[in-house]
């Protein structure tokens, strides 16, 4: 292993991997309104898709929209040769306030395996479910069009997009059921990623994607949130300790996915801008990210930035010349695409990416240098066949993006001179040789891509 000193040489040997990802671009445009706007339409036309709504019927309610959806991602994967494993995830919920009776909760999922590295993944979700002004009316037309039959129809887009590539590393693509009624089909299938031992990276939860129009009487098509939660939710008293005297409180796992996406739309889609938002969700509501979190899997949400809330929960009808209810003619098409490419480049970047770095640590008290250390992620060798290095972040402490970066090879510690530690934050990345890379893992437990274990981050 090369010391920083003796490695000044040696990087003037080492180049550093291209700043852009020549398929990205690509997959920047691949994604078709036109398609999206017909999955829309489809999912739509089931009448209702509420969670106790009717599961035998072909023609209407939550059974038949996701038996369509199981068909519709065996279909892409038709298309490309078995490249996806299409699977049922569910489970029984009963006694809860928004599900009195014994219901199945079901998930469609498909896997698509990396070829290096099949247990890194990074997921896209949308919601199968709808609802009415009665949260209990299972019975009732809830079309659910924006919300949130965008999110799932822009999960199967992405889905026929990237599935004509290969990476190293794997995306799961995600119908969520029992959104509506307290979150409970991403509960199952966090469950079932935490107990069969997913190393799930990421989770991009895409629920209302396709508004332009808000209550607050804006339009507009070129902005986007992205909500991520600041303290991480598995957080230790030890991990609480830590973050307390060295910082991490804009920094979690989940903050530096944000910022990854954030520079996704930057670099890929110059009409479409990111912005950060520094919360779970919304004021006082919730969504498909907070079970992922809430086990330790970084997890955002992504969604319109100007919402209409006569579109949302409302059983459809006029009022004094009003509209209520969530119909297809309130969908922009072209927005849902650009939304559906930002999740595609993300996933592509993250699943193209080498192993995270792991165990990053960062020294320097009472010195005039930082110095930051990590491990090589991973404990399969043809995983880190992808790897060409790591790279280096740095930014004053109240910089919402990164700012500083410098590529420094394959090695596992590197010290900024003349940078006092206490003036700035540091992470680290690591990068595949076509410039694909992970996003930034900020030192100690506050900023791990791994779920924290009580009592082990002292």
């Amino acid at each position: 292993m090369l010391t920083t000193t003796a490695l000044a040489a040696a990087l003037l040997l080492q180049a550093a991997p291209p700043s852009e990802v020549a398929r990205l671009y690509e997959i920047a445009g691949a994604p078709q309104s036109s398609r999206i706007m017909e999955d829309i339409g489809m999912l739509a036309g089931f009448g209702t898709r509420h969670t106790l709504s009717e599961t035998e019927s072909d023609e209407r309610g939550i059974g038949a929209a996701r038996r369509w959806i199981a068909a519709e991602f065996e279909e892409i994967s038709r298309d490309c040769g078995g490249c996806l494993e299409v699977r049922l995830v569910s489970d029984f919920v009963e006694g809860e306030r928004r599900i009195p009776e014994r219901t199945e909760i079901v998930n469609v999922i498909a896997i698509q395996r990396g070829r290096l590295d099949p247990n890194r993944m990074v997921m896209m979700s949308g919601d199968i479910d709808s609802r009415a002004s009665d949260v209990l009316d299972g019975e009732i037309d809830a079309p659910g069009a924006n919300d949130n039959a965008s999110g799932m129809a822009g999960v199967l887009e992405a889905a026929r997009v990237l599935t004509q590539y290969e990476f190293p590393g794997t995306i799961v693509y995600a119908g969520l059921s029992g959104e509506e009624q307290g979150l409970f089909g991403g509960r199952i299938v966090a469950g079932v990623a935490t107990e069969e031992g997913w190393d799930l990276k990421a989770v991009l939860n895409n629920d209302m994607i396709g508004n332009i129009g808000g209550i607050d009487g804006v339009v507009a098509n070129n902005t986007i949130r992205v909500f991520s939660e600041g303290t991480r939710a598995d957080e230790t008293p030890e991990a609480a300790r830590y973050r307390r005297y060295r910082g991490g409180e804009v920094d979690s796992p989940a903050r530096n996915l944000a910022r990854y996406i954030d520079r996704m739309a930057e670099d890929y889609l110059p009409n479409l801008d990111a912005e950060m938002i520094y919360r779970l969700d919304r004021f006082g509501r919730g969504g498909h990210q907070t079970p992922f979190s809430e086990v330790g899997i970084p997890a955002v949400r992504i969604m319109e930035t100007h919402e209409h809330y006569d579109r949302q929960h409302q059983d459809i009808r006029n009022e004094d010349g009003r509209h209520y209810g969530d119909t297809i003619e309130y969908v922009d098409g072209p927005f849902a695409a650009r939304a559906t490419a930002l999740n595609a480049l993300t996933m592509a970047g993250i699943a193209g990416a080498p192993p995270f770095p792991t165990s990053v640590e960062l020294e320097g008290a009472v010195q005039p240098s930082a110095k930051l250390t990590w491990e090589d992620g991973g404990e399969n060798r043809r995983a880190r066949r992808n790897l060409a290095g790591y790279r280096v972040y740095w930014r004053k402490t109240t910089d919402p993006q990164w700012t500083n970066s410098r590529f420094v090879g394959e090695v596992n510690e590197w010290t900024f001179e003349n940078l006092v530690v206490d003036n700035y934050f540091f992470g680290v990345s690591a990068v595949a040789p076509d410039g694909s890379e992970t996003p930034v893992v900020f030192p100690g437990p506050p900023g791990r891509f791994e779920p924290l274990e009580q009592g082990a981050d002292e």
